[in-house]
């Protein structure tokens, strides 16, 4: 991070920054195409991050290549954040929350974080070995950043072994649709690469910082895992599990519990949630939130003799009233849940959704609405699949020809069919299922 901020700080100007930017934007693609080291390809794109964030910063507006900075800009009084500190952006793994109406931004936690960003070359690699088109969640940037992947790439290129993992805090009894990303994305995953997934059900954690009875945690994991099942997964490749049934009954999960405790502090310990098998190499799907958890969980792997575990990070799914934090199960008003009825749905979105429109018709059709900011937009980059379809929409609103109201219309008649499709596959879901993926046993890969 040092080297970042010095190459920084040495532009006194935005035009100077922005020659910066040229310049360390071609030393990027120069490296790439000589196909330098990774860690030095990736040490330089770090740099560009910072010098982007810097030139914000700096002129109020995003870099584009081709496009200088006028004369005229006003410069930012502020001077730089200091080194750690984040004005505008709360992210923890507790929290989501930004001044900003068009939410995180996520080049900037990015170089916070120190993670990788999801590049073309990225996706490209991932549809070459996949054999299939992207999903949506890459083509659109919904995952954008990652540790590793192209090391979980080049093994399965070598027909080595990997697994995947996500997991679930199950703090309520009913999912909202916001926690079904990292599974639809897990479940694409785990059919176009044909592998395991193991999913972990942290109710020994909600037990611990939630108001909530161990009868009651037992419950919403079970429920949850019936909401998580209706998403398709393969039971003869998926393993779910509960912290509180499967600790006492895993001396192997149980051992790797010691060896990680006897290598980090007392308040780490107190963070623990990912434990489990780190004997083969593994590619984790989550939010940028539990990102503090895995950097623990990277960090202690090579120490007791385990290969560092891959991630892939996705962007946090905005509240209905905006983006400046995520949807929360807590707040009925806030999310859209899996047990919602079509009408419930259409209140919701037509009562709380933030709208990027005007407030008028008239000043709407003559200057349009902004799609940047706008919630039913967002929620459409999730779940709209047709590409051309959403672009069209995004161009219709943005004009004008495309009113608040018709906006939302189009959302509403995306998420019930959906989200009525998941509560018939739900229905199907027994206890006995429920007890098929919990229960150990070998899962069938081509590995």
């Amino acid at each position: 991070m040092t080297d970042c901020q010095a190459d920084g700080e040495g532009a006194n100007s935005p035009m100077e920054l922005y020659e910066k930017l040229n310049a360390q934007g071609e030393k990027v693609r120069s490296l790439k195409t000589a196909k330098a080291e990774k860690a030095e390809i990736d040490a330089a794109v770090q740099l560009l991050l910072k010098l982007k964030v810097d030139y914000k910063q700096m002129t109020g507006n995003d870099y584009k290549a081709g496009c200088p900075p006028s004369e005229n800009v006003v410069m930012s009084d502020n001077g730089p954040a200091a080194d750690g500190a984040d004005d505008e952006d709360t992210v923890d793994p507790w929290n989501v929350a930004t001044s900003n109406a068009k939410g995180v931004d996520y080049d900037k936690l990015i170089v916070r974080f120190g993670s990788s960003k999801i590049d073309q070359e990225l996706v490209d690699r991932i549809e070459k070995f996949s054999g299939q088109r992207p999903h949506r969640f890459l083509r659109r940037g919904i995952f954008f950043s990652h540790r590793d992947m192209h090391q979980v790439l080049d093994a399965y290129e070598k027909s080595k072994s990997f697994y995947l993992y996500t997991g679930r805090g199950p703090s309520s009894e009913a999912m909202h649709v916001g926690h079904l990303i990292p599974f639809i994305f897990t479940k694409w995953l785990q059919d176009v690469f044909d592998i395991p997934l193991v999913i972990q059900l942290t109710d020994d954690e909600k037990y611990l910082w939630k108001d909530l009875t161990l009868e009651e945690c037992r419950r919403f994991a079970v429920e949850n895992a019936k909401d998580i099942i209706a998403c398709g997964f393969d039971v003869n490749k998926t393993f779910i599990f509960s912290d509180l049934d499967y600790m006492g009954a895993s001396p192997e999960f149980y051992r790797n519990v010691v060896k990680i405790q006897k290598h980090v502090t007392f308040n780490q310990q107190k963070t623990i949630q990912s434990v489990h098998s780190f004997q083969y190499l593994f590619l984790s799907v989550l939010s940028l939130t539990q990102d503090p958890y895995f950097r623990m969980t990277r960090d202690v792997a090579p120490r007791i003799g385990y290969p560092k575990p891959a991630l892939l990070h996705s962007t946090f799914f905005p509240a209905l009233q905006g983006a400046q934090t995520k949807m929360s199960a807590s707040d009925a008003n806030s999310s859209i849940f899996l047990t919602d009825t079509p009408k419930q749905i259409k209140n919701k979105v037509n009562k709380h959704a933030f709208s990027g429109g005007k407030d008028t018709v008239e000043e709407h059709r003559k200057y349009g609405g902004n799609a940047d900011v706008d919630v039913s937009f967002m929620y459409l980059t999730f779940f709209l699949e047709d590409d051309e379809q959403l672009e069209k929409i995004k161009q219709d609103y943005t004009s004008g020809a495309l009113l608040t109201g018709e906006l939302k219309k189009i959302l509403i008649e995306t998420l019930q069919p959906m989200i009525a499709q998941h509560q018939e596959r739900r229905k199907q879901v027994t206890d006995e299922m429920v007890q098929q993926f919990m229960t150990p046993r070998p899962l069938n890969f081509n590995f």
